[in-house]
């Protein structure tokens, strides 16, 4: 009896060990034994370097919805890719390439890319009327005044100051962090996490035009305070 009774606690043991072992949570014992730069895994990735800004699964964050299926119908995979590895100067984006200071690899960055695109691209969302994603000349601030008024003004308000609907677009410290791209992207793309529309759904069966996103963009601009005079200056 006490024979058995000493196999049936050995057996106990390896059984508990083996059940906490797969833990939830628990790294699994490949991805303990790598290095950050030897992760290859997408999930992983995205929520390690992405997810803070963009949100989980690419929506509801503070920056870009990736998984907006129009923007990545509209960005190319190489803009897509520089602005990972490069990031985007006058905003929050750091650079992430390794060569620039910033965590990945090339391999890790185009791991990412080629995730997003897999995940969250579908076709048919843009065409030949799609305004470009970039500018193709300078917008004019006056004319954007008037497009503003004809196709935002319901939502964000007066002077773009926010209104009932959504809020201020030309608050100081926004446009301080946002880049003329930025801007432009948000316009055309909008942002179905938000409810934001895209350049087809301001004014019902009026799209915007490439050159009148150019317009209001440059209106908008014309509003970002000088950076000696943005709101994160005056705390430096």
């Amino acid at each position: 009896m006490r024979r058995d009774s000493g196999i049936v606690l050995i057996c106990l043991a390896l059984v508990l060990a083996s059940a906490c072992d797969s833990l939830p949570g628990k790294p699994k014992y490949s991805e303990e034994l790598q290095t950050p730069q030897e992760v290859k895994d997408f999930t992983l990735l995205y929520n390690d370097n992405c997810a803070g800004c963009h949100g989980a699964g690419g929506a509801l964050g503070a920056a870009t919805q990736l998984s907006n299926p129009v923007y990545q119908a509209l960005v190319d995979q190489a803009s897509l890719q520089h602005a990972i590895a490069q990031g985007v100067p006058g905003t929050s984006m750091p650079p992430f390439s390794a060569s620039e200071g910033g965590p990945l690899t090339s391999e890790q960055i185009t791991i990412l890319v080629s995730g997003m695109r897999k995940r969250w691209m579908r076709p048919g969302f843009v065409d030949a009327s799609t305004p470009p994603y970039a500018a193709r000349g300078a917008g004019n601030s006056q004319q954007g005044a008037k497009v503003y008024s004809t196709f935002c003004e319901s939502c964000h308000g007066t002077d773009g100051n926010g209104g009932s609907k959504a809020g201020s677009i030309t608050n100081g410290w926004y446009l301080s962090l946002t880049s003329d791209q930025s801007l432009r992207t948000l316009i055309i793309a909008g942002r179905t996490d938000l409810g934001h529309p895209d350049w087809r759904g301001y004014v019902e069966g009026r799209p915007l035009s490439g050159q009148q996103v150019s317009d209001v963009v440059a209106w908008l601009a014309a509003k970002r305070p000088e950076p000696s005079a943005a709101p994160y200056a005056q705390n430096q």
